[in-house]
């Protein structure tokens, strides 16, 4: 697997993976209805992409299997996205891991996620940090959404 800066071409591939996420059933499906990633937002923010090269005899290539938006002015997690098939392989905790760095190069301490409820277990077990709760916000978010900090620092802080 391959993390690279995510370009204008994947947009159409992201907003798939969003859209698609089992994590957005449900109740939680309104959050992601006609939600896209377009090619405006991956060049004004620090978007990156996992992905796994197909091999050629199945028609080459490579496949999006994640990604994350690092908001730099706002030193936020914005989005963070595993493929439902690609879940419990490491990718989503190689995807902060990615994160971290990029967040240390651009001289943050601390980066923000306000976390879909069903995605807690996840920030806590890579190392998020519990700063409070963001309020439901109807009729956009119907439901609190527990609120994170990942420390930025040396390599393995906050971990």
């Amino acid at each position: 697997m391959l993390i690279r800066r995510a370009v204008g071409r994947d947009a159409g591939r992201l907003t798939r993976l969003v859209r698609s996420s089992r994590a957005y059933e449900g109740r939680y499906s309104s959050m992601v209805e006609g939600y896209r990633v377009g090619p405006d937002y991956i060049e004004a923010h620090r978007v990156f992409v996992a992905v796994e090269e197909i091999p050629v005899g199945e028609g080459g290539g490579e496949r999006v299997v994640g990604f994350y938006a690092l908001l730099v002015e706002a030193a936020e997690l914005d989005l963070m996205f595993v493929s439902d098939q690609a879940q419990g392989y490491g990718i989503g905790r190689r995807l902060v891991e990615h994160m971290r760095g990029e967040a240390r190069k651009a001289g943050i301490d601390g980066v923000r996620v306000v976390s879909h409820p069903p995605a807690e277990g996840f920030y806590r077990s890579v190392g998020a940090r519990p700063v409070g709760t963001v309020p439901a916000n109807p009729p956009a978010v119907k439901w609190d959404r527990p609120e994170f900090v990942f420390l930025v620092g040396e390599v393995g802080e906050g971990e």
